[in-house]
Parts: structure tokens; C-alpha cells; sequence
């Protein structure tokens, strides 16, 4: 049985679950008639601009709705669902477990000393404000998930102002102090943007920060990797791999760039390169962990190589995990266990001692997007508007305790901690914003906004995080003061 470390004490509050209901957001707006709720909302038919009724309670369970627009991967991901189209992009997932990848090289080089931070690390950074989180099952979906000690939504996030406007985005409002929307590319006050890195010509894939490098690497759909001097922000190198990039991660001193029917290794201090045959379709998504690279491709096999120092190739074909019926887009790592996310709406656990399937969840009606460990936590979010917490069952299986409902799609995961080491929830939704939520309450603590959505984060040393969104805009991000570096767990 897995030990819960960690829990919340959720007060189902009948102001909470006024405030919370707020935040369900109607199609309509406008007035609405005092307790009675909209039957064709309830269907997920209503097409009312403004109804009267109201859009609060939750539907069925098999109904969920979309806006109206959709968006590019909501697109990508139906097309994928029903033909052998490739999406455009994917973000990936790197997990911070250690292994003698980190500091592999060609002839066997010094480990590096640098250590980036670990949302997963299982500290007990929340022991005296967690209480039992199982306990949010009890309560409906839409009630708050709430600590004692937790602050409450930062007052500058106003619900009545949390969208950027476009046309300052693109430098053409005319309106100025009248507009109705924000003239900012985000929301909060611990945290700021620092640059715009901007060269990509499609969606960002993937961003990397190598141990012990001065440079920065993201990975783009326009098949190219550009080389970032993390001292002045000025572009130094730019790679062309000749085809669509579909993920890019490091580990130690390696890039890891995820093609199409391919995997390239790059050591950026030896300069050796490895093709890693085997992926059939673009590889999405890729995690290292115990001395094993995984990558999902899109035929929904995990290949998995095994890094041998003492091979003259390194890398040796361990496996393939074979299961998904749908295109592996998301990975993750956590106590000796990989999850995976696909197409074919479910999650599953793999055992990475023995390389096999262990549980199948199918807690998601859509998509599963991103997947990120917190503690003994597992967190998902998915198109069909959902962010779910995971948590272990006395016979180690793996249940939804809790349900956080998007407005929109919701499209990856990030985690960091705040200059007072409270965990924060980074989480892009396909309205090109990433809100941000202090766990475990999900109480708002700010908002990102893009020209296009988000597709992938990542974290890096002294509280900077990254940000690389489908206009192929790469914005680096600076947590305000000093910020507390929370010390890996293997």
C-alpha cells in the first residue's frame, strides 16, 4: 500500500460553493433566472447568447462541451482519431529522476553538479496545510479543493478581466484605457516575464535546459532546434533536422529531439549523435528514467532504449510497450512507474522494473493531453475540460479523487513553487492561456497569455520557467525575489 504523505481538508462550505459556482462558466451570460438550470445546457445543446437560465450544474457525465471555435489541437486530435494524420506538435513531459544518463558521455565524462528542481520531489513542503485529499471525493465537483493556510485568489486576478486583448497583441487596438480587455501578457504579481524569444516559425514542441549548459534548446514543427545564449537572450545556433520536430527533451548533457519514425541523441559536450530507429509516426512524447529512454509515438507504442555506457551505440532496444489504441502523447515518471497519456482517452501505468502494463484508467473522456506526478499525486488534464487527481487504492491501483473543471480544453502541465515553495500548477488551455493554481487548494494565482495556445513548459534553474505557444513564440518567465530551490529525491 502506497503512503498518502500528504492531504487536504475540504470544506464543502454552502459559500464555497456559491464562490465555485461562479466560475462555471454559462455560454450565454448575462442574467440568468434564479434556480433553474438550462435543460439543454444539461445536454450539452444550448446555443443561447445569453440564456436566462442558468449554466452551473454539471451535466451528464458522458456530455461535456466545446467552444464554439475549435481550436488547432482540437482539430489535430480529431483528425488523428480518425485518419493517419499527424499532429502538428506535442509537448512532452520530463520527468526528474536520476540515472547515469545525466552524466554519460562518449568517454565517460564527470557527472554535472547543476540539479534542476523536482515538482515531483516528494517533499514535505505542505505537511502542516494538507489534509486528507481523498476526502474531496465526498463532495461534488463543484465544490473548492481547499487547505487551511492557503491564500485566496490573488487580487489581481479579477474574474471579470482575465482576457488579453488581441488586437494589442498584435499592436492594432486603438482603444487604450477604454478597452475592455487587459493590455498585458499575463496576470499576478509574484512572477514576470523576462524576455520573448521569437524565431520559430510554427508551434513550439519542445524546450530543454541541458545540466551545467549556458544555452537554451527548443525543438519547433518547422523541423528546426535553435540555440538560445541564456546570458544575453541572442540566438546562436540553429539546427534543421529536415522534418516536423514532435518533441524534445535533456537529460545530463543529452538532447533528445523526437521525429518522425526516428529519435536523434545528441551529446552537446562530445558532439556524438545516434539515430534511434524504430518509432512508426511522430514521436510525441519522451522521459528518461533508470538509465531507459521512452518515447510514445503515433501508432501508440512506447519504444524504450536502454543506455549502456559500455555499448560502442550507447543506446540498446530494450522494449515496446505496446497497449494504446490511439497515438501516445504525453509521459511521465514517478516511484518506479511510467504513465502514459493517448488518444484513445485513457492512462496507463507501466511497472519500469519489468517493462509492463499494470493498470488501465479510464477516467477521461477525451484525450489525455499531459500527466505530471505531485508527491504521491498524479495529476492529468484532457480536452474534455478536466484537470484529475490521481491517488493510490490499498492494493495499489490508482483512482480519480478529484475533479477540477476547465472552461476550455486543457492542453499541458508544468509545475513549479512559488518563492515561498508552495507548489504551483501551470496548465494551458486551447483559449491560449495558461492559468496557474496553488496546490492542493486549485485556487487561482495568476494567468499567461499567448497569440496561440501554449503547447509546452519547462522549468528551469532560480525560478525561471519557460512557455512555447503554436505562433512559434518561446517567453522565458522569472519568479519575483528569492526563489527556494526544493532538493531533488531520487
Amino acid at each position: 500500500m502506497v503512503q498518502l504523505v500528504h492531504s487536504v481538508i475540504v470544506f464543502c462550505t454552502s459559500s464555497m460553493v456559491a464562490e465555485i459556482s461562479t466560475i462555471h462558466t454559462r455560454h450565454g451570460g448575462g442574467s440568468v433566472r434564479s434556480n433553474v438550470v438550462c435543460h439543454f445546457w444539461m445536454l450539452g445543446k444550448c446555443n443561447r447568447n445569453p440564456c436566462r437560465f442558468m449554466h452551473r450544474e454539471l451535466p451528464h457525465p458522458n456530455v461535456y462541451q466545446r467552444t464554439s471555435k475549435q481550436s488547432n489541437v482540437l482539430a489535430d486530435i480529431q483528425s488523428l482519431k480518425s485518419s493517419n494524420q499527424v499532429i502538428t506538435y506535442r509537448p512532452s513531459k520530463r520527468p526528474n529522476v536520476r540515472n547515469s544518463l545525466a552524466s554519460a558521455t562518449e568517454d565517460g565524462g564527470s557527472e554535472y553538479k547543476y540539479t534542476r528542481e523536482s515538482f515531483s520531489s516528494g517533499t514535505d513542503i505542505e505537511a502542516d496545510n494538507v489534509k486528507k485529499i481523498r476526502e474531496s471525493s465526498k463532495c461534488s465537483n463543484t465544490s473548492d479543493l481547499t487547505a487551511e493556510g492557503d491564500a485566496s485568489e490573488d487580487k489581481n486576478v479579477k474574474k471579470s478581466s482575465r482576457k488579453a486583448c488581441e488586437d494589442w497583441m498584435s499592436n492594432d487596438c486603438v482603444k487604450g484605457d477604454g478597452c475592455q480587455f487587459l493590455h498585458s501578457w499575463f496576470v499576478g504579481d509574484w512572477f514576470s516575464l523576462l524576455t520573448k524569444l521569437d524565431g520559430h516559425t510554427e508551434a513550439v514542441s519542445g524546450v530543454a535546459l541541458p545540466s551545467g549548459s549556458d544555452k537554451l534548446y527548443s525543438g519547433s514543427s518547422d523541423g528546426t532546434v535553435r540555440v538560445w545564449d541564456c546570458h544575453t537572450g541572442q540566438l546562436t545556433r540553429v539546427l534543421s533536422f529536415g522534418d516536423e520536430i514532435g518533441s524534445l527533451i535533456s537529460e545530463g548533457p543529452w538532447i533528445f529531439v523526437g521525429l518522425r519514425n526516428a529519435v536523434k541523441a545528441w551529446n552537446i559536450v562530445t558532439a556524438a549523435e545516434y539515430n534511434l530507429n524504430g518509432p512508426v509516426g511522430q514521436v510525441y512524447a519522451m522521459a528518461v528514467a533508470f538509465d531507459v529512454l521512452f518515447a510514445g509515438t503515433q501508432d501508440g507504442v512506447i519504444l524504450a532504449w536502454k543506455g549502456n555506457n559500455e555499448n560502442p551505440n550507447l543506446f540498446e532496444p530494450a522494449t515496446s510497450l505496446k497497449g494504446h489504441t490511439g497515438a501516445v502523447i504525453c509521459l511521465t515518471v514517478g516511484k518506479k512507474r511510467l504513465y502514459s497519456g493517448s488518444t484513445d482517452n485513457t492512462i496507463r501505468v507501466w511497472d519500469v522494473d519489468n517493462l509492463r502494463c499494470i493498470h488501465t484508467r479510464n477516467g477521461h473522456a477525451d484525450a489525455v493531453m499531459s500527466l505530471v506526478c505531485w508527491n504521491e499525486y498524479l495529476l492529468s488534464c484532457s480536452l474534455d475540460r478536466t484537470i484529475k487527481v490521481w491517488a493510490a487504492t490499498e492494493d495499489e491501483n490508482i483512482e480519480v479523487i478529484y475533479t477540477h473543471e476547465e472552461e476550455y480544453g486543457a492542453i499541458a502541465f508544468c509545475g513549479i513553487y512559488d518563492k515561498e515553495a508552495k507548489p504551483v500548477l501551470l496548465c494551458s488551455c486551447n483559449d491560449n492561456s495558461v492559468h496557474l493554481y496553488g496546490l492542493p487548494s486549485f485556487n487561482e494565482r495568476g494567468r499567461i497569455f499567448s497569440k496561440g495556445e501554449v503547447r509546452t513548459m519547462e522549468t528551469g534553474p532560480n525560478g525561471i520557467f519557460f512557455t512555447g505557444d503554436g505562433a512559434g513564440m518561446l517567453n522565458v518567465w522569472k519568479i519575483a525575489e528569492s526563489h527556494v530551490i526544493v532538493p531533488q529525491v531520487a
